[in-house]
């Protein structure tokens, strides 16, 4: 059985890398107690002073698992852990990214992906919305490419999720990209580093505050709908759903 979360070390940086193969990364249950537990870990240890997430395979996550999803509002607390853990957290990506998993980048203090990486907000196609991954993208991000991107689930490039403000950088060496970025947490001092991220997340852990309850509710409501049983019905069994025209 895959351990679903290795862990490395490496200059004082900590990379957790997602490698649950059987389903792309999604976020299952089991995949989302593992990688909290692995920033728990991190948020304890005086030698770590900045962790990347990152994958194995080609994709980085695929959403939601939908055969084994975490609860909405454990999803939320890894969010939250994410923005909270008083080290950055950088995401490091050079395949696909779906759905929930674009709500992990969200919730990451740096994003930097390769030119070939993909994003998509496909939660419209099975029937609910991508609401709890709303609570740190919707402060992150440029709300008129989210208005786009959530109500068609268009598929979109690298480039373009730099210029929304999904990722902070893109290039064809993601490692060349990262580099330096490492290099300057490196030098910085823990401290410096804990409160210059306490400024940074302000805003967003004030939505996590105001929004969370009535995000986690809405979307527990639309999983448990009978457009969202459709529409994942039809996702697994690889068809359109009854409203495709």
């Amino acid at each position: 059985m895959t351990a679903l979360v290795h862990t490395a070390h490496d200059r004082a940086v900590t990379t957790l890398t997602l490698d649950s193969p059987g389903n792309r990364n999604a976020l299952s249950a089991a995949l989302v107690g593992r990688l909290a537990d692995g920033l728990t870990r991190c948020g304890k240890d005086s030698d770590v002073r900045a962790v990347v997430l990152t994958h194995a395979g080609n994709t980085f996550c695929a959403g939601a698992d939908l055969r084994d999803p975490p609860d909405p509002d454990v999803l939320v607390g890894l969010l939250r852990q994410i923005v909270e853990l008083r080290k950055p957290v950088l995401a490091r990506v050079t395949g696909h990214v779906r759905a929930g998993g674009l709500g992990l980048l969200g919730a990451c203090d740096i994003a930097v992906a390769g030119a070939g990486a993909s994003f998509a907000f496909t939660e419209v196609r099975i029937g609910v919305a991508p609401a709890v991954i709303s609570l740190p993208l919707l402060p992150r991000t440029d709300p008129r490419a989210l208005a786009r991107y959530y109500l068609t689930g268009e598929r979109f490039d690298a480039a373009e999720a730099v210029r929304t403000g999904l990722l902070t950088a893109a290039g064809d060496d993601v490692d060349a990209v990262l580099a330096p970025v490492l290099d300057g947490l490196r030098r910085a001092s823990p401290q410096g580093l804990a409160a210059t991220k306490d400024l940074l997340t302000a805003k967003v852990l004030e939505a996590f505050d105001r929004d969370a309850a009535g995000l986690t509710a809405l979307s527990a409501e639309l999983f448990s709908s009978a457009q969202a049983r459709e529409g994942m019905t039809a996702f697994l069994e690889r068809r359109d759903p009854a409203w495709v025209v």
